[in-house]
């Protein structure tokens, strides 16, 4: 069980944390038509979108109440007024996100209190979907955000079904946390429907944030999630948290319409995805496909022949609390050592990790920590590639951002097949690696003479 600890110094250096809003608003990407809106300055929302855009090489819808310093003092009703009635007018959205920042919850706004009179003065946005989450960017962190904004939307956008409602047996709800890739989401919805499922995923960045290039422009989200299928999502028969940062927008999701739900801390890795599996043919009726049974057998192959070059690694991961879970246990699976620990945010999740201790730092701390315990692999996002290089060891990326390389929302890392990848891939680093450091040319070679003498060889 290992022991959380808050690291306390006067500065972050080379932070490893995102803030709430931005998770948050992240979330709202998932649904069909939103147009993400941070309560704040435009510094606040200046930073996110290029964060974002960088990230998934992709247009961002994001927009800003522009707080000046009076309006942050006198109160920012005008600001939000402004902003729901321009997005309104021109880009017609489905639904908007309206995430707080740090600077107007210091002030104290009611925004929800602003949305109410908005609506009594302004009858086109009377029925407009208006979703508000707090997120101060003081505290917390990413997955926080993305959670809280998930679980408002239970709350706001699904409607109670009557006591005598039938349910669809067939369908499912899927409530993926932050860690989760557009890819893993697909790999997931594929999974579901081999089984004879119908799922709805909320957030669905798979339909929105997939890199796929639409007909005609649109300055809300491309694809996601609609409104009115959140609405129905009392009808499912299951819902499936994955990751406890879920765990509140589930529980919020039974309270409100009685929908049970198994929650997965984590899909990465063979234990984990036998248990998904399982599930799956169980609330289905239905036998496991033949496929998963042969992707099983590849994924047993792959921990065979990845264990030669992960086994006894010493790692060092940073990372979110239910990302640095998913591929930790993984690798803690593989015969790694988890040496150095660094995330975010506390978590339940976190005391489950398979390491003495887990600093909630920054990148500063894991670069520490890694020297100190002779780490000989980094994972952790790409701000982490300064470290690596110091260190002088692999470097493998993952989480958000990865802003220099290609394809970050298709990565797969969930199910046998994600898996199966992710082993490999590590894999391949670590025997480059190796390669690069110790690869053996004929200037390298030795040959003993009849003395036991050693000397440089020649190439035949």
């Amino acid at each position: 069980m290992a022991t959380v600890t808050h690291v306390k110094k006067a500065c972050t250096v080379n932070p490893l944390k995102m803030s709430q809003p931005i998770g948050a608003a992240l979330a709202f990407m998932g649904l069909r038509g939103a147009m993400p809106l941070l309560h704040g300055s435009q510094g606040c929302t200046s930073f996110g979108l290029v964060l974002f855009v960088r990230h998934f090489k992709e247009a961002i819808p994001l927009q800003t109440t522009a707080m000046s310093e009076v309006a942050t003092v006198l109160g920012g009703y005008d600001n939000v007024e402004q902003a729901i009635l321009n997005i309104h007018k021109r880009t017609k959205p489905e639904i908007i996100g309206i995430c707080s920042t740090g600077v107007t919850e210091t002030k104290g706004d009611d925004v929800e209190g602003y949305i109410r009179l908005v609506r009594e003065r302004h009858a086109e946005v009377a029925d407009l979907p208006l979703v508000y989450v707090s997120t101060p960017d003081f505290k917390d962190a990413f997955q926080d955000g993305w959670g809280k904004a998930v679980t408002r939307m239970v709350q706001e956008l699904v409607a109670a079904p009557p006591a005598d409602a039938a349910r669809d047996p067939a369908r499912v709800t899927i409530l993926p946390g932050c860690h989760m890739t557009p890819g893993d989401l697909d790999e997931l919805r594929t999974i579901l429907e081999d089984f004879g499922l119908k799922p709805s995923f909320l957030p669905d960045l798979a339909g929105s944030l997939d890199g796929h290039i639409p007909e005609d422009f649109t300055p809300t989200t491309i694809g996601g999630i609609g409104v009115d299928e959140v609405a129905g999502l009392g009808a499912s028969s299951w819902a499936i948290a994955i990751g406890e940062q879920m765990r509140p927008a589930a529980e919020a999701l039974r309270d409100r319409t009685g929908v049970p739900f198994r929650l997965f801390p984590r899909l990465c890795g063979l234990e984990t995805t036998d248990a998904f599996i399982m599930f799956l043919s169980e609330i289905s009726g239905r036998p496991v496909p033949v496929k998963y049974r042969r992707q099983r057998g590849q994924l047993v192959d792959a921990m065979l022949d990845g264990h030669f070059h992960i086994g006894g690694r010493k790692v060092a991961i940073g990372a979110e609390p239910d990302l640095l879970a998913h591929v930790g246990g993984m690798l803690h699976a593989m015969g790694a050592h988890i040496t150095a620990a660094v995330t975010t945010t506390h978590s339940p999740v976190l005391a489950g990790v398979e390491t003495d201790e887990v600093l909630i730092g920054d990148l500063e701390d894991l670069e520490r920590r890694a020297r100190e315990r002779g780490c000989d692999l980094l994972i952790t996002h790409s701000h982490g590639r300064q470290a690596a290089a110091r260190l002088g060891i692999p470097f493998f990326r993952m989480g958000l951002p990865l802003f220099d390389r290609l394809g970050a929302g298709h990565l797969v890392s969930v199910g046998y097949r994600g898996a199966r990848d992710l082993i490999f891939a590590l894999s391949n680093l670590v025997m480059a690696d190796t390669e690069q450091h110790h690869e053996a040319t004929p200037d390298t070679w030795r040959v003993v003479d009849g003395d036991g003498a050693q000397s440089k060889g020649e190439a035949a």
